[in-house]
Formats: C-alpha cells, structure tokens, sequence
C-alpha cells in the first residue's frame, strides 16, 4: 500500500471508503478490471483530434500507438479529448481561444485521477495551449507533436502551404494563373495529415518545445505520415510511464537557461514571428518574468538563420527535407557553442546526450554557422514612438531595400476599408507608402488575428510589386514572408501611439538600429492623444468578455493575467471526500 500511495491517482483509487467504491466502481463501468490499474501509473493521453482539425488527422490512430507504448511500460492509459484549434479554420483567430485551451488542459489534468500526461498536439496554438496549461499543473509530461505534413506538389514543382498560398494568390489577382492552374494548386498544397511542412508556426513551436527539453529527442521534424512517427508515438507512452517514477516534471526540466536554448534555436531555424509571443507566455508560467522582448532581441544579434525552409530566403526546402537532413538535433548540434547544454529533458538526459552523436546529412539544408542564410537571427525586435513596448519584423523572409526606410503612412481602422484599397486598380499608393492596420491587437482583433500579413495592393501587384513596407498591431502566419512589422505594443485598440498615425504621416524604419519612428513631434502626439475615444469592446458576455478583460499585450505573451505564476498559486489537489 506504501507503493500505491504514491501515485497521485491512488487518491482516487486506493482509499476504503465511499468515494473509491464509487471511483472503482465506475472504472469497472467501462470494462476495466482492478488489475489494470493497482499500482500502476495512470497516464491521460490529451488527444486533441478533430474532424475541424486537418493537421491532427492522424491522431485518431495515433493514440492507439501510444497506448501501445504507455501499456508495455507497465501504465495505465486513458484518453482526454481536449479542444482543438486549426488556425485555417477558427475565426476570428485561434489564438482568442489558446488560454481557453491551456485552461482547459490544466484543469483536465488537476481533476482526474492523473500520474502522467502524453500531449499530443502541433497545429500552431493546441503545442503552445497543452504545454501551458501542463505547466501549470505540473504533472510528468512528454509533448507529442503531430508533425508536418508532406511536401505539396503541382505541375512539377514542390508547394509550401502558407507561403505558396500567399505567393500564388497574388498571382491570380495579377491575372497570371487561371482558374484550371488554381484549383490544381488548391488540391495539391495540403495532401496528408499533418502540420504546415513549412517553417511556419506548427514547426517553429513543435521545435522550440523540443530544445525546451519537454518532447523527445527529433519529435518534432518526423513527418505524421513517415512509419517512425508511429514508433515515436509509442516512445512517448513508454516514456510517460517512467517519468513518473523518476518524478520528472515540466517545472524540473524549464529552467531559464531552457528558454534561452528555445530563443537560440528559433533564431537559427528562421523561426515564425508568433515565437515571441508564445515564448513569452511559457516562460513567464513557468516562473521566469524577466524573459521578455530584449532577450530575443539580444540573442538574435548572435545566431544566424542555418534552417533553409521556406520561407526564408529563396528556399526550396521544406520540413521533410529538413527531417532527412538530420532534424532538429542535427540543428543543434551546429548550435552547440551557444547552447546550454546541460539542462535536463523528458528523455531523462541532459541535452548534451540528446544531441552529442546528431550529424547533418545535407549541408544545404542545415547551414554551418560559417555559411548562413541570413547573418543575424530570424526576427528583429523594433522600438520608437511608434511602439513604446516593442515590435516585431523578420528579416530574414524580406526584401533588403526595406531594412531601413521611410515613407508616407496610408492608415486603416479595420480591414474591411484595407480590402477595398487593395483591390482597387486605381488606388492612390506607391510601394513606397507605408500602409498602417490598426485595431487588430489582442483586444482589438481581438485575439490578433493574422491579418499582418497584409497583401499587396492590386495596383502595384500589376507593376510587379511583390513587397512593401507594412505596419500593424495584428500577427502574421509563419508561413508568410515580406516586410511586415507586427506585434505593435501597447495596441491602437487602448490607445497605442499607433491609433494616433495619420495618412500622409511619415514612418521611419531602421532594422539594424532596432528602431521604428512617426515622424512628428511629441507635442502633436500628445494633442492627437487628447482627441482619441476608445471603442466599445468586442464582447459583452461569456469567454470572449473574461478574455478582454484580463489578456495582456503582446510583449507580454498575450496570457491572461490571472494564469501568471506571479498572479498566485493554484487550488492544488482537489479535495475527495
């Protein structure tokens, strides 16, 4: 009995009174006999699969391979559906609904008789959701990432989903592809479960928990279709079960040093804007609130981009590629000199285990430091008047000539008045403007959609324009590239000095002096400030109400401020009586 008592989900399960007949008895409800789970550690496999959900297809099989793996390692395992958010598919952004998820997760695993938790999510916001919400609960945890999809083809020619999407779009509205081409390009983008096989969102957050330490050594880059993601699966069920007995859990394994290994790797994989934000957020869960905006920014000064995916750079590689070029270990590896390389992870070694025998199998794929795609670090952070608390650009998918740059701001409080600019062959715009969205922040969105990624107008599009600068408090998908500053902080929505730009104003841009600049003096902003009124908010009632009144910006990591590690602790263990 000793043995039995220290499982967790022995309090549930192992007591002589009313509460554990009643528990018992509703195990054997569901066919389960007592020998399935006396002594054995209870392991929750957090399956986020949906029919809504194209990237986590595959999940419906998979859970049964890691039930495989949880039960020859002498577990016990039980699957807990959680939500499941596709950022293609929920309006009017997923991450409105990424805490809901990291609540949800958290009280799932605090409410059930749980030792151990398998987590298997990829699709942008469900890696950064699931990993929140187990660190707060903080109970032995193995991420299992749902992996990229393969690689899209049409006509000949290899797709990146997101960053062709965007590429080929713009072609159709110049009038260069025609319907037949674009429906060949619809059905061949996206062809099997899995992951954007780009270097978007999915596999910059599925890669940064790996170098976090909380997935298994090359989990995150296995292809969903590839035979070894089945064998991983397994892996991570087995694995589970024996953290447990080691008491192995997520706030042992995120040490400050974890999060800078994270900021490393992201730098050099050429990383997804969004990074930041869910970093951010992870970091300050798991008790490290000093790891902000600057620490990106410094570190980025140091690594160079080495991943050459789309789309970074004239890339023609994608994930799969990547995976057979020896994955993220092999990155690392080449990341050795900037790494700490003794932090712990879910593998019960150290990372310099984990990564010591990698070997790179394509140099062209997985850069040396010495030859890089880019020579500074994915994302740069930007600050001036215009964004007091900071903002974001990636260099390293944009076009050189406006690394620095000034021009005349064409504003817009909505993108319903944005949209009919662009498509207007007539439009009043240069590629020299700046064109400025505001009200598309946490709040003002709300949840930040990705419409920072704002197209280029048909007009210049028809002169064969493909960049331009642009501005916005909004984010963009991983997958999208060109000269697109987001994240601007504090948001227009409560006053940001951006909701104080007027058309014909101009902006200055200076990426390597970090620096973002509305040309007119303090005494006019101040004035402008006096004239603005905010707008009524987006919701009156239920989640989206709760979520506008406590989410944070952007530097911040968008959680809300009540989940911060800071904000206190919670219940604890529930109690049984």
């Amino acid at each position: 009995m000793a043995e039995l008592k220290k499982l967790r989900s022995q309090r549930w399960l192992a007591n002589n009174d009313f509460r554990t007949f009643n528990h018992r008895s509703r195990f054997m409800q569901m066919g389960y006999d007592s020998k399935d789970w006396e002594g054995r550690p209870i392991v929750a496999i957090l399956n986020s699969w949906s029919e809504y959900n194209p990237c986590h297809m595959h999940f419906r099989d998979r859970v049964n391979d890691v039930k495989r793996g949880v039960l020859q390692a002498g577990g016990f395992p039980l699957e807990l559906p959680t939500m499941s958010l596709n950022d293609a598919i929920v309006k009017p952004s997923a991450l409105l609904y990424r805490n809901m998820m990291a609540m949800e997760v958290e009280e799932m695993i605090r409410c059930h008789p749980v030792d151990a938790v398998v987590l298997m999510g990829g699709c942008d916001k469900t890696s950064p959701a699931m990993l929140l919400g187990a660190i707060s609960a903080n109970v032995p945890s193995v991420f299992l990432p749902a992996g990229p999809m393969l690689r899209g083809q049409y006509a000949g020619q290899a797709l990146g989903s997101g960053s062709d999407a965007f590429k080929f779009w713009d072609d159709r509205r110049a009038g260069a592809i025609n319907e037949k081409q674009w429906e060949g390009i619809i059905g061949g983008i996206a062809r099997s479960p899995g992951t954007c096989m780009t270097m978007g969102t999915a596999s910059t957050m599925t890669a940064l928990i790996e170098a976090l330490g909380m997935a298994l050594p090359g989990a995150s880059s296995v292809p969903a279709v590839d035979a070894n993601h089945q064998r991983l699966s397994a892996q991570a069920g087995r694995r589970a079960v024996e953290m447990v007995h080691e008491d192995l859990r997520p706030r042992s394994i995120l040490s400050r040093n974890s999060f800078f290994n994270a900021i490393a790797v992201a730098m050099a994989m050429g990383c997804s804007t969004n990074a930041i934000i869910h970093l951010i957020a992870l970091a300050r869960r798991a008790g490290h609130a000093d790891i902000g905006l600057e620490e990106f920014d410094h570190i980025s000064r140091k690594i160079p981009v080495i991943a050459n995916i789309r789309p970074n750079g004239d890339s023609q590689y994608l994930m799969e590629d990547f995976y057979y070029a020896g994955g993220l270990p092999a990155l690392m590896q080449r990341l050795w000199p900037h790494l700490h390389v003794e932090e712990m992870t879910v593998s019960g070694r150290c990372l310099r285990n984990n990564i010591e025998s990698a070997r790179v199998h394509n140099d062209d794929v997985i850069r040396t430091l010495e030859r890089p795609i880019y020579a500074e670090g994915s994302l740069a952070v930007l600050r001036g008047n215009l964004a007091p608390d900071g903002c974001v650009i990636k260099p390293s998918a944009m076009d050189a000539r406006f690394l620095k740059h000034s021009g005349p701001a064409i504003v817009f409080d909505d993108y319903p008045s944005l949209k009919i600019m662009l498509e207007d062959p007539e439009a009043d715009i240069t590629e020299n403007h700046v064109i400025v969205l505001r009200n598309a922040g946490p709040k003002g969105g709300p949840g930040m959609p990705e419409w920072g990624m704002i197209p280029i107008p048909l007009k210049l599009l028809r002169h064969g324009v493909r960049d331009m600068l642009r501005i916005s408090d909004a984010r963009m998908s991983g997958t999208s590239y060109g000269a697109c500053i987001l994240h601007v902080a504090p948001e227009a929505f409560i006053g940001g000095p951006l909701a104080l730009v007027q058309t014909g104003d101009c902006i200055s841009v200076d990426v390597e002096q970090r620096r973002i600049h509305l040309d007119i003096s303090n005494e006019e902003l101040a004035r402008r400030k006096t004239r603005w009124h905010p707008s009524a908010p987006k919701y009156e009632r239920g989640y989206g109400s709760m979520y506008l009144q406590h989410i944070l910006q952007a530097d911040q990591g968008c959680d809300m401020d009540f989940l911060l590690t800071q904000a206190g602790s919670a219940a604890g263990e529930p109690d049984i009586f």
